[in-house]
């Protein structure tokens, strides 16, 4: 019998392990950061970008999807998962710019 697991991964702040946030005001090191998260807790579950098939991404300025996309190109490659982009008003930190969640399916 084959087992299946689906990884839901909450929203990931720009923040580092001590919980303050890294790269204000700069939305490249705030998505470095957040996606370094993502691996962290696809790695503890023995996962790997490649399994992540879904991606919802928040950003305060949707003028900042240039900023954040070598980030997201240096994890997925050319092998990207769906995904949404949205623009909303405010995070749960005040300086973050991002906010992503992930589904990986292992």
């Amino acid at each position: 019998m084959m087992r299946s697991v689906v990884l839901l991964i909450s929203g990931m702040l720009p923040t580092g392990g001590d919980g303050q946030l890294v790269g204000k005001g700069d939305p490249t090191a705030q998505a470095e950061q957040v996606f370094q998260n993502i691996g962290a807790v696809l790695s503890a579950a023995g996962a790997t970008f490649a399994d992540v098939v879904k991606l919802n991404i928040y950003l305060t300025d949707i003028g900042l999807r240039s900023a954040i996309a070598p980030v997201r190109e240096a994890c997925f490659g050319q092998n990207k998962p769906a995904s949404t982009l949205q623009e909303i008003s405010r995070l749960a930190h005040p300086d973050a710019l991002l906010e992503v969640e992930a589904i990986a399916y292992l």
